[in-house]
């Protein structure tokens, strides 16, 4: 059935490309409606990343602006990558003591951070799992020998209904698990305070895409069973819990108790894959310059679990009408005009319909970090997520303005006598693919008529879409990008606040001004994806591509090792960090500061 279902598509879409032909280059409601009909519809399931329905989708696209003229870069016009869409707790996990054989998801869980691995040991209680000297607090909770034994640590912070608590910088799990590595833990054990979560609820396994784990097995575990483990030392959690909260010091002790642990944490990873076709320019110079138009095809398939769905209880297609049948079909439409007037085209053009955006922009990600061409002569990408929806107000919100010089006037001036009211945002950082293309410094406009009741949802149908004002802003988009690859000049990049999302959590007071690479790395350390001028690292003599393996010497193999080391450390010091560059190791002097 899969490969007659494929083989369907794959007739549709050549049905499509013919109907279409390149004789008739002009975006049209019908056309537009067609893509969406096919993309939205319920054969294709929600498109989600990794099964045949998304694969499809794919074909489909391709198919379609091959037939207008466009070219694979290599011997397919696809570019695979892994993605994981589920992460489960393997029935291979115990967790044993004194006769006691734990119930898995009952009594207790592995964490996603946690190793697959096992560990026999005694215990040790240490509190909170602080680690703490600044001027403000000095509480130490691993002053007992940990080595080969677990850590058994609360959850949270001492003052939990503090908002503004000193502690909140110091209360992350993954820093607290690390924290007792560092002092010789082999596995931690998480328990929940009363104060804490009064229904002790399991934390649930959560997607982590780049596949980390912190090197020891970690648990959670229900506070009855944790009184079980430490009934020797006539002590409970909840008294524990209270009496740290009140004294506001360290209580550790050790018990004697051998605990036997398994962890295993299944991770589901699938193929999925981007789109990326193209078109040379006709100008001997310009035509190594590249205007990029993207947008993503995926969606949530039947959401559920592990899915963005606004309503997590209902497992139904969620059909993207919007998000982003709407983006992909003004994406072909444009194609089919830029391919019927190629050559008059002075910069080449590159399509891609980008996979696995609502899991974490991973498609744009993935094409940055393997562009087909220099990332460098990428001059521009346009960005088209969720058009569909223009509202009587006919607000096109546009943003990312800000990251070129000349972006804003151009815009204004193609307009034109159209019916549309732009609503500029300069930020070049944003919610979808354009993202990953502004960290990298080039500048990004991102076109979209904001988010709506049936966003993330079953309801986001066709019937709802606004075809009048979707081959509007097709048309204006399209005659935009037409502009840039034409121009005689290119646009001139500058910085629109912040490449990465401001951390409101109040981790860390600590900016070392990088972008951290936040992907799947097969190398030990964290790479450096971007620089911010003048920040610490840039005063340092750090570069993109650096790959931080430690700070003030102690190991840095993954972003949750980064964020622990730097959310120890305090503005104004001194410290020295380890980078790898063009496989050597040097050793780096960096002043901080709080900028």
């Amino acid at each position: 059935m899969i490969k007659a279902f494929a083989g369907l598509a794959m007739m549709l879409a050549l049905v499509s490309c013919n109907q279409n032909g390149i004789d008739n280059p002009e975006i049209t409601i019908e056309e537009l409606n067609q893509h969406i009909s096919f993309l939205a519809s319920d054969s294709l399931k929600g498109r989600r990343p990794g099964t045949t329905e998304g694969k499809i989708a794919a074909e489909y696209i391709a198919n379609e602006l091959i037939s207008y003229g466009f070219k694979a870069f290599g011997d397919k016009p696809y570019q695979d990558f892994e993605v994981i869409t589920e992460v489960t707790a393997s029935e291979e996990n115990s967790l044993k003591f004194g006769g006691v054989e734990a119930i898995l998801s009952e009594e207790y869980v592995p964490l996603s951070y946690s190793a697959n691995s096992s560990h026999e040991g005694s215990v040790v209680f240490c509190g909170y799992g602080f680690d703490i000297e600044t001027e403000d607090i000095r509480w130490n909770d691993f002053n007992m020998d940990l080595n080969g034994k677990w850590a058994m640590i609360l959850l949270g912070d001492p003052e939990p209904n503090n908002p503004d608590s000193k502690f909140i910088p110091y209360a992350n799990g993954k820093n607290k698990v690390i924290s007792a590595k560092d002092h010789g833990a082999a596995g931690v054990i998480f328990i929940s305070g009363i104060e804490f979560d009064r229904k002790d609820e399991l934390t649930g396994l959560e997607i982590d895409q780049t596949n980390t784990n912190l090197g020891i097995p970690v648990f959670h575990i229900k506070r009855e069973l944790a009184n079980q483990i430490i009934a020797e030392s006539e002590k409970n959690i909840i008294g524990l819990e209270q009496t740290l909260n009140t004294q506001m010091k360290p209580a550790t002790f050790s018990c004697n108790t051998i605990v036997s642990g398994n962890s295993k944490v299944i991770n589901k990873k699938v193929n999925t894959q981007n789109v990326v076709v193209w078109i040379e320019g006709n100008d001997p110079e310009l035509k190594n310059e590249y205007i990029l138009m993207g947008g993503h095809y995926d969606h949530l398939g039947f959401g559920g679990k592990y899915t963005s769905s606004r309503k997590p209880d209902t497992i139904a297609v969620h059909y993207g009408a919007d998000d982003n049948a709407s983006g992909i079909a003004s994406l072909i439409e444009a194609g089919e005009y830029l391919g019927s007037i190629k050559d008059s085209l002075k910069r080449s053009i590159i399509i891609v319909a980008f996979g696995a955006e609502e899991i974490g922009i991973l498609g744009s990600k993935h094409l940055t970090a393997n562009s087909p061409v220099e990332i460098g002569e990428i001059s521009a990408m346009i960005n088209v997520d969720m058009i569909g929806r223009l509202k009587e107000s006919k607000d096109l919100l546009i943003g990312g303005v800000g990251s070129s010089v000349e972006g804003e006037d151009m815009l204004n001036e193609i307009v034109g006598e159209r019916d549309l009211n732009l609503s500029f945002s300069y930020n070049g950082l944003g919610p979808s693919d354009h993202a990953a293309f502004y960290i990298e410094d080039i500048p990004v406009f991102f076109f979209s008529t904001g988010a709506h009741e049936d966003y993330h949802t079953p309801e986001d149908v066709i019937e709802k879409i606004n075809f009048e004002g979707l081959k509007t802003i097709s048309e204006y988009v399209t005659d935009f990008a037409v502009t840039l690859i034409n121009n005689e000049k290119s646009l001139t990049f500058q910085e629109a606040g912040p490449k990465v999302n401001e951390n409101t959590s109040r981790r860390s007071k600590v900016k070392l001004g990088i972008m951290p690479n936040f992907g799947k790395s097969d190398t030990k350390g964290l790479r450096i994806d971007g620089i911010t001028p003048g920040g610490s690292a840039d005063l340092a003599g750090m570069e993109k591509g650096d790959i931080i393996v430690a700070i003030e010497g102690k190991p840095v193999e993954n972003i949750y090792e980064y964020m622990a080391r730097m959310g120890n450390l305090k503005p104004g010091m001194t410290i020295t960090v380890d980078i790898v560059r063009n496989e050597l190791k040097e050793v780096v002097i960096v002043q901080l500061s709080n900028q």
